[in-house]
């Protein structure tokens, strides 16, 4: 969860949020190099050190083609690598369909007969101690930890967006369409999101609440909602 003075991601809880993040530094690490060789040349010309006398223009021409092309590299690789990831779907344990509402999610886990529910955020005036404002639903969805997850998502009425950010999730809910992305949880706990599209007047009020538990802890869940 974030809390007000974070300044990086949250805690990875998944194999693809934990990619992202190595990915995030690892072009931070090349655009700081960048600045550094930026000010370093504009220190060198200020001070006069730096000349069209001193240095060949072709040699110039060679470097500044050369080492932006190495640098493309660089990024796109890892990029693409984690592109590929996200894309790839393998046999999940778990289906789990997310249908997005003017302002409510409708889940329904279609490997099960009868388990579907509706999830809405929890007013401020029912929110128990110690619970998160504007984040906190009546329904969570529980998940078994370390299982591959399928979500297949849509919506019912205007565009949405369901995303969770500890899991590295984001996909976009569309009337009369079907997209799919998929995900393991790493650890047990409690991740939220939101709604990451603007979907009219209460769009801010859209909660995504995912509860990864050991799988005997969900089986038990399960058979309670089904019976």
């Amino acid at each position: 969860m974030a809390n007000h003075s974070q300044l990086g991601f949250q805690d990875a809880s998944s194999p693809i949020m934990e990619e992202l993040v190595e990915f995030h530094d690892h072009a931070l690490m090349v655009a700081l190099a960048i600045c550094s060789l930026v000010l370093y040349l504009l220190t060198l010309t200020l001070m006069e050190k730096l000349s069209s006398n001193t240095v060949d223009a072709q040699e110039v021409e060679l470097i500044w083609t050369i080492l932006p092309a190495i640098v493309l590299v660089l990024l796109a690789l890892p990029s693409l690598q984690i592109l590929y990831m996200m894309d790839e779907i393998d046999e999940p344990d778990l289906t789990l369909k997310a249908i997005g509402h003017q302002w409510y999610w409708t889940y329904e886990y279609t490997d099960f007969k009868d388990l579907s529910f509706d999830s809405y955020m929890t007013p401020t005036t029912d929110l128990p101690l110690g619970h998160f404002r504007l984040l906190e639903v009546d329904h969570r969805i529980v998940i078994p930890m370390e299982s591959p997850i399928r979500v297949i998502i849509t919506a019912d009425d205007v565009l949405h967006s369901w995303a969770v950010p500890a899991l590295g999730v984001k996909t976009d809910a569309i009337p009369g369409r079907l997209n799919q992305t998929s995900f393991i949880t790493t650890r047990p706990g409690v991740f939220y999101g939101q709604c990451s599209e603007i979907c009219g007047a209460n769009h801010s009020y859209m909660p995504i609440v995912v509860e990864s538990t050991p799988l005997k802890h969900f089986e038990a869940w399960s058979s309670l909602l089904s019976s």
